[in-house]
């Protein structure tokens, strides 16, 4: 895998996706550097796209971005799994269900988004609430509503991610349970199409070959970037804690010769 060398970036890329969670900070604080090494990005004239499988609005995750002090001058927009799990769920104009945390529900009830306790048809998983940590404190619930024939929107498609160096469960292990008990479950966020079809047009809708998406997930970031026709630089330093990508990699998933461009274990 060749070595990347983040100081000098080939020109040709004047788009730059990059994942937040992982590769900017770990849930509690920014890595070293990597502020200064987007505002070194920008102020070269790449136009930086923060792509995220957060379940929550852009504007919610600009909000903790501020609170981790990240600087606005060092990206021009952020996307998320969330705004395009609200889009499609508000364009059925009806009551959905929610599994989630009570903050995730105040999001999207500022979205627009009517939550129901009961006599839904659809259900917005945005991840573990307060009180049940484990995939399998789900498996009854989620049984009755396979069998009532709910469908589930996975806002987040991640199935973990790192907190403060703590391996935490997201909303894409639950929907993973869902289908195998033989539940219909809709996704968003990487690596599915919508996503990067909304950050390039952010991006004032750049040709794909001039666009480099960064990420720490091999089954997000990396397959994402694959399926859509973009490069990919994979960080080491986030979820994957230090591993590479696969030597079957490529085959296992049907990618032919594609390979990302290089790896690094942090771009701070």
């Amino acid at each position: 895998m060749n070595e990347f060398d983040l100081a000098a970036i080939d020109a040709r890329y004047s788009t730059l996706l990059c994942d937040i969670w992982g590769v900017l900070h770990d849930g509690a604080a920014l890595f070293d550097g990597v502020e200064a090494r987007l505002l070194q990005w920008a102020g070269e004239g790449r136009w930086i796209v923060l792509i995220s499988n957060a379940p929550r609005t852009a504007a919610t995750v600009q909000g903790q971005l501020d609170a981790l002090a990240l600087s606005r001058r060092a990206y021009h927009a952020i996307t998320t799994g969330g705004e395009a799990g609200i889009s499609a769920l508000l364009k059925l104009r009806a009551p959905v269900g929610l599994i989630g945390t009570r903050g995730d529900r105040d999001d999207l009830e500022r979205a627009g988004l009517v939550i129901a306790a009961e006599g839904y048809r659809d259900l917005a998983c945005t991840g573990l609430d307060e009180a049940r940590d484990r995939v399998a404190d789900y498996a009854g619930q989620l049984e009755q509503l396979a069998a009532a024939g709910v469908r589930l929107h996975c806002l987040n498609p991640d199935r973990v991610v790192i907190v403060a160096g703590q391996a935490e469960v997201c909303a894409g292990a639950l929907a993973d349970a869902y289908e195998a008990m033989g539940g219909e479950a809709c996704w968003y966020g990487k690596p599915y199409p919508a996503i990067y079809d909304h950050a390039l047009e952010l991006a004032g809708n750049p040709a794909r070959e001039t666009v480099l998406a960064i990420g720490d997930g091999l089954v997000t970031d990396v397959i994402g970037a694959a399926r859509n026709g973009l490069d990919c630089l994979y960080v080491t330093g986030g979820i994957s804690r230090g591993e590479g990508v696969p030597v079957d990699f490529a085959e296992t998933h049907g990618l032919g010769d594609w390979r990302p461009v290089g790896v690094v274990s942090t771009i701070g």
